[in-house]
């Protein structure tokens, strides 16, 4: 019998009840006396964890918006509702928008609506809303085939470089956890400027991590690619500007190195991006045809047609947007997937049921970050093979906070290609940070200065070279990994630390005020 969300959000409220009661402090994060953390550098160019408190709407710490109800739709006896609710979302679009940045809701009512494509959210302000998200709330069934996102909030196009106002970083080296570093042309950023920070990583970098020298996949050398050279950019905003010196709102999470090309600072124009959007408080299921099994090793059969809806809702070319309560069933991944032009989203008290694919590479992520400043909070997955996972060269911090994998196939991770700076915070779900090698098509480094603060499960931590992985109260086994690779960072291991929630503390100590992690039951 499978556990309820009340029975879930409890087990995790009180495993974080639990670590405060019998927590140590970390030596790299350590409440001082004012009760704020004290960080302390890990290596002598003065690199700190990460301050993830910037992720999720608004910047971290800003409550999701409430709107007004503009449209209420009731559900119909048959047919395809797809063209009526898009019109619906269409003409709640073309009111203004208010003071708050929103134009307002529209209600689908307790019952079923039948979705045929996708609904699309395309302008700022608009909200989805149902009217719960258990089986008798307002159900969204994806019908028929094709591999789509049930609801797409969507904008026109991502970030656009201003290359005029590109600066150099002068620095030699800006360390992880950095938000202040000098450029070569004063004067030509301005406090709040929108700037890609972008990190270079040249052929020579690559060949230091040995990503140009992956071992070829026993028994198919010729399927492995080795690593080119490329960039991280970081999508940050200009808080402060003192001579050549900047300030930019949230943490660098990849040092910015000399010796592999240094970095620069690019003003840019996202007019084509959406925000202040959301769906809420409702249920998608996906139809699939029943008469497609697999079988797996031990003979068990399951569901595998994946001629169907991928997700419930997907992110692209926005910014400050937000999916709560909301449960997806029988899903190819599940929940949401951020892509990489997204920015400032939470997804926060949902869960992925009885997803419905092969159980084989590329398949079952319900929660996938691709994008920045990312929180995924208080979520449960079932049947997953990543549950929480990242993917390539992505760009953080992005946080997993409170949340549970169940019944699930393969870990949660940063999948490959070394994206950076992500945190699992009160996860119980076995966890990987290791180098894949030639894993998929030559994942080699999946991730680089990740976190796991007080997770359960099984946890493999590797140090990549030049970057660490951290673990940092993990109770339960600490793992090898599928290739031999130095230690990450192990701390406390065995034991919780303090404070229970890292994301909690930072964004307290940011903010000075009390935040509360607030879990709340709900319905499934």
């Amino acid at each position: 019998m499978r556990p309820s969300s009340h029975l879930v959000r409890a087990c995790l409220f009180s495993c974080v009840v639990t670590f405060t009661a019998n927590a140590v402090s970390s030596r790299l994060a350590t409440p001082g006396p004012d009760g704020r953390l004290v960080y302390a550098a890990y290596t002598p160019e003065g690199d700190t964890l990460l301050d993830f408190s910037h992720c999720g709407y608004g910047g971290g710490g800003i409550d999701l918006p409430r709107t007004d109800v503009k449209i209420r739709l009731e559900p119909s006896p048959s047919g395809d509702d797809t063209a009526r609710i898009q019109a619906a979302i269409e003409e709640v679009g073309r009111r203004p928008q208010g003071p708050d940045g929103m134009r307002g809701a529209v209600l689908l009512a307790k019952g079923t609506f039948r979705i045929a494509g996708s609904l699309r959210l395309a302008t700022s302000g608009v909200v989805l809303r149902g009217e719960g998200r258990g089986e008798n709330g307002t159900v969204l069934v994806a019908t028929g085939k094709g591999q789509r996102r049930l609801v797409e909030a969507r904008g026109s196009s991502g970030p656009r470089p201003v290359e005029h106002r590109r600066v150099r970083i002068t620095d030699s080296y800006v360390p992880v956890g950095a938000r202040t570093f000098a450029v070569d042309t004063p004067g030509t950023l301005r406090v709040g400027d929108t700037v890609l920070v972008r990190r270079l990583g040249n052929a020579a970098w690559i060949s230091f991590i040995k990503m140009d020298a992956i071992r070829g996949r026993p028994g198919q050398e010729n399927t492995t690619r080795q690593w080119s050279p490329f960039d991280l950019q970081f999508d940050r905003v200009v808080i402060q500007v003192e001579g050549n010196r900047i300030t930019v709102d949230a943490p660098i999470a990849c040092a910015i190195d000399a010796r592999w090309g240094g970095g620069d600072v690019t003003v840019y124009s996202d007019s084509g991006r959406i925000e202040q959007v959301g769906v809420e408080n409702l249920r998608g299921i996906s139809d699939f045809d029943r008469t497609l099994y697999s079988e797996r090793s031990n003979k068990a059969r399951y569901w595998s047609d994946e001629d169907h809806a991928l997700y419930l809702v997907g992110f692209e070319h926005v910014k400050n947007a937000w999916a709560r309560d909301v449960t997806a069933v029988h899903f190819y991944h599940g929940v949401a997937k951020m892509d990489s032009s997204s920015k400032w989203i939470t997804v926060q008290d949902s869960a992925s049921l009885a997803p419905v694919s092969r159980i084989d590479g590329g398949r079952r992520y319900p929660f996938n970050i691709e994008g920045q400043l990312v929180l995924v909070l208080r979520c449960e997955s079932e049947g997953a093979r990543h549950a929480f996972v990242v993917g390539s060269r992505v760009c953080g911090p992005n946080a997993f906070v409170q949340g549970i994998s169940r019944d699930e196939y393969a870990t949660s991770e940063p999948h490959h290609r070394w994206s950076v700076g992500g945190l699992y915070d009160n996860i119980h779900s076995d966890i990987c940070f290791q180098d894949r090698q030639w894993m998929g098509s030559g994942h080699g480094w999946a991730g680089a200065n990740y976190v796991a603060w007080n997770t359960r499960g099984t946890l493999v931590c590797q140090k990549p070279p030049g970057a660490q992985n951290f673990a940092i109260g993990h109770v339960g086994e600490k793992a090898p990994g599928a290739h031999p690779r130095e230690d990450g960072y192990w701390e406390s291991h065995g034991r919780a630390v303090e404070p229970a929630s890292l994301y909690f503390q930072q964004l307290q100590d940011r903010l000075g005020r009390d935040v509360r992690p607030g879990i709340r039951p709900a319905s499934r």
